[in-house]
Protein backbone atom coordinates (compact mmCIF):
# COMPACT_ATOMS: atom_id res chain seq x y z
CA UNK A 1 0.00 0.00 0.00
CA UNK A 2 2.89 2.37 0.61
CA UNK A 3 6.57 2.19 0.11
CA UNK A 4 9.63 4.38 0.69
CA UNK A 5 12.70 3.89 -0.84
CA UNK A 6 15.75 6.36 0.25
CA UNK A 7 13.19 9.27 0.97
CA UNK A 8 15.03 12.65 1.73
CA UNK A 9 13.38 15.71 2.27
CA UNK A 10 14.55 19.50 2.91
CA UNK A 11 12.85 22.88 3.17
CA UNK A 12 14.43 25.12 0.35
CA UNK A 13 18.24 25.05 0.67
CA UNK A 14 18.19 23.75 4.56
CA UNK A 15 19.97 20.65 5.83
CA UNK A 16 17.56 17.23 5.34
CA UNK A 17 15.35 17.09 7.68
CA UNK A 18 14.70 13.47 6.82
CA UNK A 19 17.14 11.31 5.65
CA UNK A 20 17.03 8.10 3.90
CA UNK A 21 13.69 7.12 4.70
CA UNK A 22 13.05 3.31 3.66
CA UNK A 23 9.97 1.60 5.19
CA UNK A 24 6.59 0.09 3.90
CA UNK A 25 3.04 -0.23 5.11
CA UNK A 26 0.51 -3.05 4.16
CA UNK A 27 -2.60 -3.40 3.99
CA UNK A 28 -4.43 -4.25 7.19
CA UNK A 29 -1.41 -2.90 9.52
CA UNK A 30 -1.37 -0.60 12.54
CA UNK A 31 2.03 1.25 13.51
CA UNK A 32 3.37 3.82 15.67
CA UNK A 33 5.46 7.11 14.49
CA UNK A 34 7.30 8.16 17.56
CA UNK A 35 10.34 10.35 18.32
CA UNK A 36 11.32 13.80 20.37
CA UNK A 37 9.45 16.88 19.04
CA UNK A 38 10.91 18.00 15.88
CA UNK A 39 11.92 14.93 14.72
CA UNK A 40 9.68 15.38 11.27
CA UNK A 41 6.86 13.04 12.50
CA UNK A 42 4.69 15.67 10.78
CA UNK A 43 6.43 15.89 7.66
CA UNK A 44 6.42 12.00 7.10
CA UNK A 45 2.79 12.65 7.72
CA UNK A 46 2.64 14.41 5.26
CA UNK A 47 4.33 12.90 2.89
CA UNK A 48 2.36 10.29 2.75
CA UNK A 49 -0.61 12.50 2.20
CA UNK A 50 1.00 13.87 -0.79
CA UNK A 51 0.85 17.71 0.24
CA UNK A 52 4.53 17.59 0.40
CA UNK A 53 7.14 15.90 -2.59
CA UNK A 54 10.31 14.64 -1.55
CA UNK A 55 13.74 15.97 -2.04
CA UNK A 56 14.71 12.41 -3.95
CA UNK A 57 13.56 9.25 -3.21
CA UNK A 58 10.52 6.84 -4.29
CA UNK A 59 7.05 7.33 -2.70
CA UNK A 60 4.94 4.64 -3.77
CA UNK A 61 1.41 5.13 -2.75
CA UNK A 62 -1.63 2.32 -3.99
CA UNK A 63 1.25 1.06 -6.88
CA UNK A 64 1.91 4.76 -7.91
CA UNK A 65 4.92 6.82 -8.34
CA UNK A 66 3.12 9.31 -6.28
CA UNK A 67 6.33 11.60 -7.33
CA UNK A 68 4.81 11.59 -11.17
CA UNK A 69 1.84 12.08 -10.32
CA UNK A 70 -0.65 14.98 -11.90
CA UNK A 71 -3.09 16.71 -9.81
CA UNK A 72 -5.79 14.97 -10.32
CA UNK A 73 -4.19 11.78 -9.68
CA UNK A 74 -3.21 13.13 -6.24
CA UNK A 75 -6.97 14.13 -5.78
CA UNK A 76 -7.99 10.69 -6.27
CA UNK A 77 -5.29 9.47 -3.95
CA UNK A 78 -6.44 11.58 -1.57
CA UNK A 79 -9.99 10.19 -1.48
CA UNK A 80 -8.58 6.85 -0.16
CA UNK A 81 -7.12 8.30 2.75
CA UNK A 82 -8.33 9.52 5.90
CA UNK A 83 -6.18 12.05 7.95
CA UNK A 84 -6.24 14.02 11.48
CA UNK A 85 -4.16 17.12 11.88
CA UNK A 86 -3.08 17.96 14.72
CA UNK A 87 -4.83 22.09 14.48
CA UNK A 88 -7.96 19.61 13.63
CA UNK A 89 -9.32 22.41 10.12
CA UNK A 90 -12.48 21.97 11.38
CA UNK A 91 -14.92 24.71 9.22
CA UNK A 92 -16.11 27.32 11.93
CA UNK A 93 -19.77 27.92 10.41
CA UNK A 94 -20.19 24.29 10.24
CA UNK A 95 -21.97 22.19 12.59
CA UNK A 96 -20.39 19.03 14.42
CA UNK A 97 -22.26 16.74 12.42
CA UNK A 98 -21.91 18.90 9.23
CA UNK A 99 -17.68 18.72 9.66
CA UNK A 100 -17.87 14.82 9.97
CA UNK A 101 -20.68 14.65 6.86
CA UNK A 102 -18.79 17.23 4.53
CA UNK A 103 -16.50 14.44 2.76
CA UNK A 104 -19.40 12.55 1.87
CA UNK A 105 -21.25 15.23 1.02
CA UNK A 106 -18.44 16.84 -1.56
CA UNK A 107 -18.21 13.26 -3.13
CA UNK A 108 -22.20 13.17 -4.17
CA UNK A 109 -23.64 11.14 -1.86
CA UNK A 110 -27.51 12.21 -0.85
CA UNK A 111 -27.99 13.02 2.88
CA UNK A 112 -30.13 10.41 3.91
CA UNK A 113 -27.77 7.68 2.75
CA UNK A 114 -24.98 8.72 4.81
CA UNK A 115 -26.66 10.63 8.11
CA UNK A 116 -27.49 7.25 10.53
CA UNK A 117 -23.84 6.95 10.26
CA UNK A 118 -22.33 10.68 11.13
CA UNK A 119 -24.72 10.29 14.28
CA UNK A 120 -23.36 6.59 15.12
CA UNK A 121 -20.11 7.82 14.54
CA UNK A 122 -20.16 11.12 16.70
CA UNK A 123 -21.82 9.18 19.22
CA UNK A 124 -19.17 6.55 19.57
CA UNK A 125 -16.66 9.17 20.02
CA UNK A 126 -18.74 10.83 22.73
CA UNK A 127 -20.61 13.99 20.70
CA UNK A 128 -23.64 12.65 20.63
CA UNK A 129 -25.27 15.81 22.34
CA UNK A 130 -23.39 17.97 20.19
CA UNK A 131 -24.58 17.55 16.90
CA UNK A 132 -25.50 21.15 16.15
CA UNK A 133 -22.58 22.53 17.76
CA UNK A 134 -19.87 25.34 15.84
CA UNK A 135 -16.51 24.65 16.60
CA UNK A 136 -16.01 27.64 18.59
CA UNK A 137 -18.18 26.61 21.29
CA UNK A 138 -16.23 23.43 21.78
CA UNK A 139 -12.94 22.80 23.81
CA UNK A 140 -9.91 21.33 22.40
CA UNK A 141 -10.78 17.63 22.93
CA UNK A 142 -14.10 18.09 21.54
CA UNK A 143 -13.06 19.16 18.21
CA UNK A 144 -10.63 16.45 18.51
CA UNK A 145 -13.24 13.65 18.33
CA UNK A 146 -14.63 15.77 15.79
CA UNK A 147 -11.47 15.97 13.18
CA UNK A 148 -11.04 11.69 14.28
CA UNK A 149 -14.73 11.32 13.30
CA UNK A 150 -14.60 12.98 9.93
CA UNK A 151 -11.01 11.06 9.03
CA UNK A 152 -13.19 7.76 9.69
CA UNK A 153 -16.23 8.49 8.51
CA UNK A 154 -14.80 7.66 4.13
CA UNK A 155 -13.40 4.25 5.78
CA UNK A 156 -10.39 5.26 4.22
CA UNK A 157 -7.92 2.35 3.27
CA UNK A 158 -4.92 3.89 4.78
CA UNK A 159 -5.41 6.36 8.08
CA UNK A 160 -3.30 8.85 9.01
CA UNK A 161 -3.38 10.18 12.78
CA UNK A 162 -0.99 13.47 14.07
CA UNK A 163 -1.09 13.25 17.92
CA UNK A 164 -4.93 12.46 18.01
CA UNK A 165 -5.28 11.85 21.42
CA UNK A 166 -3.14 14.39 22.48
CA UNK A 167 -6.09 16.87 23.76
CA UNK A 168 -8.02 14.05 25.84
CA UNK A 169 -7.95 12.08 28.58
CA UNK A 170 -6.42 8.60 29.05
CA UNK A 171 -9.75 6.68 29.15
CA UNK A 172 -11.28 8.55 26.03
CA UNK A 173 -7.68 7.94 24.37
CA UNK A 174 -7.34 4.31 24.64
CA UNK A 175 -11.10 3.95 23.26
CA UNK A 176 -10.12 5.98 20.68
CA UNK A 177 -7.23 4.03 19.87
CA UNK A 178 -9.44 0.81 19.84
CA UNK A 179 -11.33 2.27 17.51
CA UNK A 180 -8.24 2.78 15.34
CA UNK A 181 -7.45 -0.73 15.81
CA UNK A 182 -11.08 -2.18 14.84
CA UNK A 183 -10.63 -0.31 11.85
CA UNK A 184 -7.00 -2.19 11.19
CA UNK A 185 -9.16 -5.52 11.61
CA UNK A 186 -11.14 -4.12 8.81
CA UNK A 187 -8.20 -3.69 6.39
CA UNK A 188 -7.62 -0.24 7.00
CA UNK A 189 -3.65 1.16 7.33
CA UNK A 190 -3.48 2.58 10.17
CA UNK A 191 -0.50 5.46 11.05
CA UNK A 192 -0.41 7.18 14.21
CA UNK A 193 2.20 9.72 15.44
CA UNK A 194 2.32 9.70 19.12
CA UNK A 195 4.72 11.29 21.97
CA UNK A 196 2.55 9.12 24.58
CA UNK A 197 4.86 5.98 25.59
CA UNK A 198 2.40 5.05 28.12
CA UNK A 199 -0.37 4.73 25.58
CA UNK A 200 1.83 3.10 23.13
CA UNK A 201 2.79 0.32 25.85
CA UNK A 202 -1.15 -0.68 26.12
CA UNK A 203 -0.83 -1.63 22.73
CA UNK A 204 1.35 -4.33 20.99
CA UNK A 205 2.11 -2.70 17.62
CA UNK A 206 5.10 -2.21 15.98
CA UNK A 207 6.87 1.85 16.66
CA UNK A 208 8.55 3.75 13.67
CA UNK A 209 10.75 6.07 15.52
CA UNK A 210 11.83 8.93 13.94
CA UNK A 211 15.46 10.23 15.24
CA UNK A 212 17.60 13.34 13.92
CA UNK A 213 16.20 12.99 10.84
CA UNK A 214 16.50 9.00 10.46
CA UNK A 215 14.08 6.06 10.72
CA UNK A 216 14.18 3.28 12.79
CA UNK A 217 11.73 0.12 13.51
CA UNK A 218 11.26 -1.10 16.95
CA UNK A 219 9.17 -3.95 17.67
Amino acid sequence: MVRFENVGLRYGQGAEILKDISFSVTKNSFQFLTGPSGAGKTSLLRLLFLSLRPTRGLISLFDQDATRLQPNEVAAIRRRIGIVFQDFRLLDHLTAYENVALPLRVAGRDEASYRGEVVELLGWVGLGERLDALPPILSGGEKQRIAIARALIVRPELLLADEPTGNVDAPLAKRLLRLFVELKNMGTAVVIATHDVALMDQFDAPRLVLNDGRLYYDR
